[in-house]
């Protein structure tokens, strides 16, 4: 299969970069004058775009998919995994190509009607919504601590100031919602003119005009610094031969422990999501013809990164890693600045979930004000119903984060529901629907 690679080198210039969002959310009493020309983003920048859409807080649940499938199998499914991923953007582009879509609902749209568009844009509800718990729990698990398996995983908090009920999961995060997460969620406008919003699977992304290449690769770092962190305790730990032979294989005993090793194909699912990505880089491209490379070489490097990730997190922890790997991070580590180790990594990744999370709010509130209210004035000239979708948003989201007791679980439903859909059912159907069609 290929992309259309003999596709000319054209120049999109005064062409808003769309995603898949942007037709879901018609903009609304926007004002166009004073707008750029946009000339087509790199292919770096295309690159880095892409990435950031798929890396996200999944990458924290890798780590326990070794310990389940075990090292070798394990690393295996992630390569599976991305073949796969390939395969699905290939044929939404393929087709993309013949029907001009700008944007994954557009193809939707054109393959299944309104009722194809409206399922995609409930799927990516779902998502939203599920991803934005897991950024509360993992919050909950670095600030509060964890336990799991009868065994508490100390927080930052309790670590500091020991265990108060003041430092409590369910205070801690209370707190956050009230302090934090409120006054950001308030804001009706980010603060630039959004044409393009992003990342329901994990990290979010702004396309905005202009190229925001240099947040996603910021993004992509943070990954990168949490995978140079993680490899170099466990190389100097390796050092010391403080740590033993890997598993490489699934533990096998009975019927159960069979069904259990499907439970992580949701996990491997939602790790490379970004199919509603794709249509608002391929459009931002000024060589349209690049589309095939860009996404070649996003998924090369993403997979390497999960790859390490996961290679190095079960290396260090073993049969105790757990389904949040930065809970991990709570203990002596046997090297030199261990527990200023364990804090940094913890405590930057907890911040950037603070930061991300009302940017990946903003879309979600769009989306659900358009779903139940599609014919109603713009959200922000409605106050009340900009706070009362925003309250229960936020209300539902809370709830979720103190109710469920771990990201797999979220993951698990979303992956196994939403995600799989706008990943792999969607493409598959769309392809035999346009085939069928033309």
């Amino acid at each position: 299969m290929t992309i259309d690679s003999k596709e000319t080198k054209k120049t999109r210039k005064l062409k808003q970069p769309i995603s898949e969002k942007s037709a879901l959310l018609p903009e609304k009493n926007e004002d166009d004058q004073g707008r750029e020309e946009f000339n087509g983003a790199s292919f770096t920048g295309a690159v880095f775009n892409i990435s950031t859409t798929i890396i996200g807080a999944g990458i924290m649940a890798l780590p326990a998919t070794m310990k389940v499938l075990g090292l070798g199998l394990g690393l295996g499914m992630i390569v599976f995994v991305a073949v796969l991923t390939e395969a699905s953007l290939e044929m939404l582009l393929r087709f993309n190509r013949v029907e001009k879509s700008e944007s994954y609902a557009e193809e939707m749209r054109d393959a299944f009607g309104g009722v194809g568009r409206r399922l995609l844009q409930i799927c990516i509800l779902v998502n939203n919504v599920g991803t934005l718990i897991v950024y509360m729990i993992i919050i909950g698990d670095v600030l509060s601590g964890t336990s799991s398996s009868g065994v508490h995983h100390t927080g930052v908090l309790e670590g500091w100031f020991g265990e108060h009920r003041w430092n409590s999961r369910s205070f801690v995060l209370f707190v956050t919602t009230i302090v934090v997460f409120a006054p950001l969620i308030c804001f009706k406008r980010i603060g630039l003119r959004v044409y393009a919003i992003v990342s329901p699977s994990d990290l979010t992304l702004l396309q905005v005009e202009g190229s925001l290449s240099y947040t996603s690769a910021l993004a992509v770092a943070l990954a990168v610094f949490f995978l140079a962190i993680t490899a170099g305790i466990t190389i100097i730990k390796m050092f010391n031969g403080s740590i033993g032979m890997p598993r490489l294989l699934p533990r096998v005993s009975d019927i159960a422990s069979v069904w259990n090793l499907f439970t992580v194909v949701p996990i491997l699912v939602t790790a490379f999501i970004c199919h509603f990505n794709v249509h608002s880089v391929d459009v931002e491209l000024e060589d349209s013809s690049l589309m095939r490379p860009v996404i070649h070489t996003s998924l090369a490097l993403c997979s390497t990164i999960y790859i390490l990730t996961s290679f190095f997190g079960f290396l260090l922890f073993g049969d105790s890693t757990l389904d949040d790997v930065l809970a991990n991070f709570d203990t002596n580590l046997g090297i030199p600045c261990s527990s200023l180790l364990n804090d940094i990594v913890r405590i930057s990744y907890a911040l950037h979930l603070m930061l991300v999370f009302p940017v990946l709010f903003y879309p979600l509130r769009l989306n659900l004000d358009g779903l139940l209210f599609p014919s109603a004035r713009p959200l922000v000239s409605d106050n009340l119903r900009f706070g009362l979708i925003s309250s229960g948003l936020l209300l539902l989201v809370f709830m979720g984060a103190n109710f469920i007791p771990n990201i797999w679980d979220v993951f698990q439903f979303t992956g196994a529901t939403a995600t799989v859909c706008i990943g792999f059912i969607f493409p598959a159907a769309i392809a035999l629907r346009l085939a069928f069609l033309l």
